[in-house]
């Protein structure tokens, strides 16, 4: 099976069914063959960034609304793909989506995930999701195999947050299993709060000494730089500013990072130098145009205007969230057309909150018909500023009844779109 993802373009439904659209997902039920896109979407994940993208819930009530069976997603798993196929994430979003459907009371989607864990490659995969779902009635009789298969490691991640309905699940399987229990009390008692150790006295010390000490601990790069990038960073030292012209044009790994957060907290202090590293795109210029983006001015919004452009003909956009925050937050009105592209353009749905929230803030009459879309958005992200935002209406009022009463909803959204309802 070729797994290989082609992006199809935003103008057709396959296309906008990848990028997790709102505007797809209220089209599908009067297209033709839109279920048969659906199933490509599973199959060939579309998401730019795996790690942080949503598309299991989404693609799972478009399951439901097209009332489509759960055998495509399962014959992907079972595919002879999966014990050739080493992408550890082939299988990840069909197994999302089964998880949402047995939320959304499509039970029988908990078979093939049963099945999975049994006999698939990403077998841990499965079991995860399983005791995530947090009922003991679908994932009874697997604490022989977790007992069996997991080594130290791969038990003690899997009993990691067993609180709550997760723990139902762990404690089942512990309550028939000796190792699974003493794992699980190992985990348990490694969690408990420790009294605190000497490390008020280390912190004491590092705010007695002076800036040029804390500079020399901080070009160490030893265990005690981070600690000391962060005092410069408290104190607002100008040397940090110094430092990162000396640090990060040379990719240090983690003090370079350190040097990163302990600017964005900087202030405004940080501007003129900022405003120089990002006109000159040396290896400062990314944390400059993220002071820019959450300290600038309105003279920053031609720059950023500019960085979000190059960003959008890139097609790179994980370099366009800073400008596009930095816009909304200046009500920047000459970015609409750019951040209207970026929402309907964009590979990378994690950027949607950020391009609906600066639409709220600089054009709230453009912005009405996003946040009515973004009722039915892939991110959760979006679908909160959504609710929080969208005109009442008889069909945005019917949408957020179900996301209301929706359990496989987050639960921030659902009390949000209770409030607007009330």
């Amino acid at each position: 099976m070729n797994n290989e993802v082609v992006m199809q373009t935003a103008g057709t439904l396959h296309g906008q069914l990848q990028r997790g659209l709102g505007r797809a997902a209220r089209r599908a039920a009067d297209t033709p063959g839109a279920g048969e896109y659906v199933f490509d979407c599973i199959r060939r994940d579309p998401r730019w960034d795996r790690q942080c993208e949503e598309r299991g819930l989404y693609y799972a009530r478009l399951m439901v609304d097209l009332e489509l069976p759960a055998g495509p997603v399962a014959e992907h798993l079972f595919d002879p793909a999966d014990q050739a196929d080493g992408d550890e994430w082939r299988v990840q979003l069909a197994l999302d989506v089964l998880v949402e459907l047995v939320r959304l009371s499509r039970r029988e989607a908990a078979v093939p995930l049963r099945r999975y864990a049994e006999e698939g490659t990403h077998w841990f995969d499965a079991l995860d999701a399983l005791a995530e779902l947090g009922d003991p009635a679908l994932a009874g009789g697997l604490d022989a195999l977790v007992a069996d298969r997991c080594d130290e490691s791969t038990l003690d991640c899997l009993v990691a947050g067993a609180a709550g309905a997760r723990g139902a699940v762990i404690e089942s399987w512990a309550a028939r299993q000796p190792r699974i229990a003493d794992a699980l009390a190992k985990r348990r008692a490694a969690g408990r709060p420790r009294r605190p150790g000497g490390g008020a006295t280390v912190r004491g010390g590092r705010a007695e000494r002076t800036e040029a000490e804390l500079l020399d601990l901080a070009r160490r790069r030893d265990d005690g730089a981070v600690a000391a990038i962060f005092e410069l960073g408290r104190r607002r030292a100008p040397g940090l500013l110094d430092l990162a012209e000396e640090l990060l044009p040379q990719r240090p790994g983690r003090w370079g990072g350190a040097v990163c957060r302990a600017l964005r907290e900087y202030g405004p202090e940080a501007l003129p130098r900022a405003r120089a590293w990002a006109a000159t795109h040396g290896g400062c210029a990314g944390i400059g145009l993220r002071i820019l983006a959450r300290h600038g001015t309105r003279q920053d919004i031609p720059l950023l205007m500019n960085e979000l452009h190059g960003a959008l003909e890139r097609r790179d956009w994980g370099d366009a969230a800073g400008p596009i925050e930095g816009l909304g937050r200046l009500r920047a009105g000459e970015s609409v057309p750019l951040l209207k592209d970026a929402w309907s353009e964009s590979a990378y749905s994690y950027l949607r909150p950020r391009v609906l929230t600066a639409l709220t803030r600089t054009a709230p009459h453009t912005a009405e018909s996003f946040t009515v879309e973004g009722l039915w958005d892939c991110e959760e992200g979006v679908r909160e500023v959504a609710v929080r935002t969208a005109p009442v209406t008889a069909e945005t009022r019917i949408r957020m009844q179900r996301l209301h009463h929706d359990a496989a909803e987050d639960p921030g959204v659902r009390a949000t779109a209770a409030s607007r309802l009330l």
